[in-house]
């Protein structure tokens, strides 16, 4: 470990317990960790873990029972109220329940952490919580009551008042678990991005697996006892893997999506989506051949399930590959079920213009269109009418993959209800599609 006098939370074999007697039950099991100055680190972890109280305890909101818990410089076990008391004062809290007091307007939520500084006088908590509420996007929200706000500006509040007073380290426990994806996305990228320039230690705990990328790191806490999230990750995924080995049988997942619900198909595909993102955070897989495996069929059993979706006879996946200035057909099968390795230049063609323009493509009848390119039907003995071209992206908003449907049945053109069903699945099959070409990188680099 490195010296803990120079790291705003250190932990050093740390046990908890709740109950007596019989009833005796270790929630915390030599826990040691520590977090440096300005560092953003996330735990997660199953419920009942024990990660809240890990944060209440770092907080100083929970006594210490065995072990060392020194927090900005203060060992916290065995302090005095007045130690305890002037730790709280330089950490921020943000909850799962933002706990704003509905009688007061935003600005006096916000002043209600500077009351207990004796050296601020009223008009400057003021002047300093307006400021705070114009730095989180609510300048002109000053003045209304928490039931006026949306639930992501009534978290942004929680963190203006978490942040007024220039606090050492933020502690924020779920604090997107009641919000959707963007309010969500919103309100960690303002911890982010707040925290960064204020130079403060933030320990987020949470279950949401969107936010993992604001992290410097990501510890696991399960059944007590914490470990890397590369860790936790590499043990859970493992696990799946030699069951996928044992028992995947080539074209199972293809035939369980084809008759599933709609809901349950999204259901089928966020589980491993989840997986696919758990991945990314564990380059240590990479070797692994039975994940591979996994996402060719799952990839391949979605783009199937894609087209029974939109009514499309067929439905084909390309890689970007900007290094060659190519899009590289994977998913698709000949008339005789050959697979097909198709790479064309991304000046070509309607799947390499939809790459290049990041816009989606409709075309009523391909071989009058002036960009399609009768290459790869030639080589699958396939007889391509009317298609639905549209791109995914990678998280960080560029197109790195194109989606073809082919081939509308009835011999109906493609319209907006096509591609706004294919669009409600895209974002988790870009996922998946990120993990594959992460691998197959990879394996070419080695």
């Amino acid at each position: 470990m490195t010296d803990a006098a120079h790291a705003p939370i250190a932990l050093e074999k740390v046990n908890h317990f709740f109950g007596a007697g019989a009833l005796r039950r270790r929630i915390l099991q030599d826990v040691s960790v520590e977090i440096r100055a300005g560092e953003i680190v996330i735990v997660t972890g199953p419920s009942g873990s024990g990660k809240t109280t890990l944060l209440t305890l770092i907080g100083a909101l929970r006594s210490a029972q065995e072990g060392s818990v020194s927090v900005l410089g203060s060992e916290l076990r065995g302090a005095s109220g007045r130690t305890l008391q002037g730790v709280r004062r330089r950490i921020g809290y943000i909850f799962q329940s933002h706990n704003l007091l509905d009688a007061l307007t935003a600005s006096r939520n916000v002043q209600m952490a500077l009351h207990l500084d004796p050296t601020i006088s009223r008009r400057d908590a003021r002047r300093r919580a307006d400021a705070m509420l114009d730095a989180v996007g609510l300048g002109g929200r000053a003045h209304d009551l928490p039931e006026r706000l949306s639930g992501g500006q009534r978290q942004r509040v929680a963190i203006a008042r978490a942040l007024v007073a220039q606090p050492r380290i933020i502690l924020a426990d779920e604090p997107t678990a009641s919000l959707d994806k963007q309010s969500g996305r919103e309100v960690v990228d303002l911890i982010q991005g707040l925290a960064k320039k204020q130079g403060v230690t933030v320990l987020l705990v949470t279950h949401d697996n969107r936010i993992l990328d604001i992290a410097d790191r990501i510890v696991h806490l399960e059944d007590g006892c914490l470990s890397s999230f590369t860790q936790a990750v590499t043990a859970n995924t493992q696990h799946m893997m030699d069951m996928l080995a044992r028992a995947n049988r080539k074209g199972e997942l293809v035939r369980r999506v084809a008759g599933l619900p709609v809901d349950e198909f999204g259901t089928l595909l966020a589980q491993l989506t989840d997986e696919a993102e758990q991945f990314l955070s564990a380059v240590e897989l990479g070797e692994q051949d039975a994940f591979q495996s996994m996402l060719e069929e799952a990839l391949a059993a979605f783009t199937f399930r894609f087209a029974e979706l939109v009514e499309a006879d067929r439905a084909s996946l390309f890689l970007v590959d900007e290094t060659r200035g190519e899009v590289w057909l994977r998913v698709a099968r000949s008339e005789g079920g050959r697979p097909v390795d198709v790479r064309m230049p991304m000046d070509r063609g309607i799947a390499g213009h939809v790459a290049r323009s990041g816009r989606s493509l409709r075309v009523d009848d391909a071989y009058a269109h002036p960009l399609f390119n009768p290459d790869v039907d030639r080589q699958t003995g396939y007889r391509t009418r009317t298609i639905l071209c549209v791109p995914i992206q990678d998280r960080a908003g560029r197109v790195f993959a194109v989606a073809q449907l082919l081939n509308k049945r009835g011999d109906e053109p493609f319209d907006d209800a096509d591609e706004e069903r294919f669009r409600a699945f895209s974002a988790s099959i870009g996922i998946l599609l990120e993990s594959w070409t992460r691998m197959e990188r990879r394996r070419s680099a080695r």
